[in-house]
C-alpha cells in the first residue's frame, strides 16, 4: 500500500470519508502567581486542620463501632459531618495554595465555626485539652489570611 517516494496510500474508508482528525495541541498553562508566604503557610495550617478533621471522624467512628452510643445513627451522622468538613477544608486548602479566589471565603467560614466549636468544647464543655488547640489553629489561620500580602494576593487575582 505504500507509493514509490514511500508514502501511504489513503485506504477507501479515509478516501470516502476523511481521514482521522489530528489531536489539537494542548494550550499552554498561563502561569498563575506564585503565593505569598502568608498564604502558603494558612494552606498548610488549613491542610493540617483538614487532616486532624479526617483523623477525628475515624475515632468518632471507631467509638461508634467498638461502643454502645446513645443513637448510632447520630454517632454516623456526626462522622460524616466532620469528614465532609475535613474534605471542605482540604479542597480549600489546596485553592489557598493555588491562590484561587473562591477559597479564601469558604476557610473563613470554616475556621470561624471550627473557632466556636473549640471554644464550646473547651469552656462549657470542660475539655480544654480538645478545644484550645483548636481556637489557636482557627486564630492563627484567620490571623494569615489577614495579612496584608494575603488581601493583596486575592485582591490582585
Amino acid at each position: 500500500m505504500t507509493e514509490e517516494d514511500g508514502a501511504r496510500r489513503p485506504t477507501r474508508a479515509e478516501r470516502l470519508f476523511g481521514g482521522a482528525a489530528q489531536p489539537s495541541a494542548r494550550p499552554p498553562r498561563a502561569p498563575g502567581p506564585e503565593a505569598p508566604v502568608a498564604v502558603r503557610r494558612a494552606a498548610l495550617v488549613a491542610a493540617v486542620e483538614a487532616a486532624l478533621l479526617f483523623g477525628g471522624a475515624l475515632v468518632v467512628l471507631w467509638l461508634t463501632l467498638t461502643s454502645s452510643p446513645d443513637s448510632v445513627g447520630r454517632a454516623l451522622a456526626e462522622v460524616v459531618y466532620v469528614g465532609l468538613f475535613g474534605v471542605a477544608l482540604a479542597v480549600a486548602a489546596a485553592g489557598l495554595r493555588r491562590v484561587a479566589a473562591w477559597a479564601r471565603g469558604p476557610v473563613v467560614v470554616l475556621q470561624i465555626l471550627l473557632g466556636l466549636f473549640g471554644y464550646s468544647t473547651a469552656f462549657p464543655g470542660g475539655q480544654p485539652l480538645l478545644g484550645v488547640p483548636l481556637i489557636v489553629l482557627a486564630v492563627t489561620e484567620l490571623y494569615l489570611l489577614a495579612t496584608p500580602e494575603a488581601r493583596l494576593a486575592f485582591y490582585e487575582r
